[in-house]
């Protein structure tokens, strides 16, 4: 591919040599002949400072926000979004050739997302899956590392998907890769918005912040599908062009309605309702939240063109998340959940829902990630300590912090709390007591890490399955 094609998209000023390109890329370990180098800058390292060694690993152009001092540069405003472009290109701009459905929000994305997949699935309409849990191009499986993969792998993944025949693309995206223009140049014919509530200030520094790099999606999209219940749906959609679209369960008007919403240890049901239809929805996931995430998706399949009553059956038969209110099975008289929960929002909306269906004790063990939102701990800290009987306070992934000053962080927040505290720093130990500690007709959650088969620690990232510790503690191999 000539560097003249990539370029096609994207605004300079600057006079280049044409070349063949063999590779983009914006990492300098991943520099090699007739490759292009974009420069861009993190929080730790800007790439700008690798351009000259760009050039001598043989780059043939280098894109920059200012003069490098090489040869064949190209000056642009904002790298990142170049990057994103020169992807595309690269590939050949693949999502022009799928519908791209986006959904952000701070919880329930996962959820959504795999619900929306699984109707396609079941009504024969062949879709990707981009999102925290994994990565599906219709044929293959990838483990994810990111929310929202970088640029580059964005682009190989809608690539693959166009060459499996997938007609859709059902994807997280979040508010980092929104910031970062990771999705520049994609354009989403449904943007679904599922709530706003604190999370990744570490990141984005203020709430606003936060708040309006979600705002980013439904820019850029046909039609916008949004949670009226949440206070921040307005603001997502405020003086935008895009059709919208609401659902809700406390809001009388609205364009698709929950009724009569029934909930139950491992389901719930509900009637939804639009201006055309009303059908019994009955799906085996637990949890107040599980009905928005439903409702979404339901509105996101019927938008797409499917049969109302062929979506309600498919939403039914639907089944559950790996980490999103899973039930473990145990031969036990208590009842074990993993869920993925590690905002404040998100473990009231956890710990809420199982209360609702149990009259047993609710014991939580739960945790707070290091190199991320300090503000959030001891609100979670809090969360837990009013909601749960008892609180099991632990490490989750600690990456480079102390442990124990996480601890502390978090328990800023839980002075006054009714629940009964214990501080157990190893989580394998604070599990072993919670499983211990249950009685019948007991709840033990196991919050914060969901689906992940990994903890990190600053020396690294270990092995670790929650499933298989608490399969080894109840066998007594710990």
């Amino acid at each position: 591919m000539k560097l003249s094609e990539l370029l096609k998209n994207i605004e300079t000023t600057s006079k280049y040599e044409d070349a063949e390109i063999s590779d983009v890329t914006d990492k300098s370990y991943e520099i090699s002949e007739k490759c292009v180098f974009v420069c861009i800058k993190g929080a730790r390292f800007d790439g700008h400072s690798a351009a000259k060694e760009a050039q001598k690993g043989g780059a043939a152009a280098v894109i920059a926000e200012h003069d490098v001092g090489v040869k064949n540069q190209i000056i642009v405003k904002d790298t990142r979004k170049a990057y994103s472009r020169l992807c595309a290109a690269f590939y050949g701009n693949p999502a022009e050739k799928l519908k791209l459905i986006g959904v952000t929000g701070t919880n329930g994305k996962t959820t959504t997302t795999f619900l929306i997949k699984n109707i396609f699935d079941l009504l024969g309409i062949k879709s990707g899956l981009i999102g925290t849990v994994k990565n599906c191009t219709g044929n293959r499986e990838y483990t994810a590392s990111l929310t929202t993969p970088d640029s580059k792998q964005l682009q190989a993944l809608y690539r693959e998907m166009v060459d499996n025949g997938c007609r859709y693309c059902i994807m997280e995206v979040s508010s980092q890769a929104l910031e970062q223009g990771r999705v520049e140049g994609c354009h989403f014919d449904i943007a679904l918005f599922t709530n706003l509530t604190q999370d990744h200030l570490d990141y984005h520094k203020t709430f606003e912040n936060y708040a309006n790099a979600k705002r980013r999606l439904f820019e850029n999209c046909d039609t916008a599908i949004i949670n009226k219940d949440d206070e921040y749906s307005e603001k997502m959609v405020a003086g935008l062009n895009c059709e919208v679209l609401t659902f809700a369960v406390n809001s009388e008007i609205s364009d698709f309605s929950a009724k009569n919403v029934k909930y139950f240890a491992d389901s719930v049901q509900y009637e939804l309702l639009t201006p055309d239809n009303i059908g019994r929805i009955n799906i085996k996931i637990p949890g107040h939240f599980t009905v928005y995430n439903s409702m979404g998706a339901a509105a996101c399949a019927i938008k797409a063109g499917a049969d109302f009553d062929k979506v309600l059956n498919a939403v039914s038969q639907s089944k559950g998340v790996p980490g999103r209110a899973e039930v473990v099975p145990i031969d036990k008289d208590f009842t074990l959940i993993i869920d993925y929960a590690h905002s404040p929002d998100g473990l009231k909306n956890i710990i809420s829902s199982i209360r609702e269906t149990t009259n047993g004790r609710i014991i939580t063990v739960f945790g707070c990630g290091g190199d991320r939102d300090k503000t959030k701990r001891p609100i979670m800290g809090k969360t837990v300590g009013d909601l749960s009987d008892v609180a099991v306070v632990t490490s989750d992934n600690p990456r480079s912090e102390d442990p124990s000053l996480i601890i502390k962080d978090i328990l800023e927040g839980m002075a006054e709390c009714k629940a009964k505290t214990e501080v157990i720093e190893s989580r394998t130990e604070a599990i072993k007591y919670a499983l211990n500690l249950a009685k019948k007709g007991d709840v033990v959650l196991l919050a914060g890490k969901g689906h992940e088969t990994y903890q990190i620690l600053k020396t690294g990232k270990i092995h670790y399955d929650e499933r298989e510790v608490v399969a080894d503690i109840l066998k007594g191999s710990i």
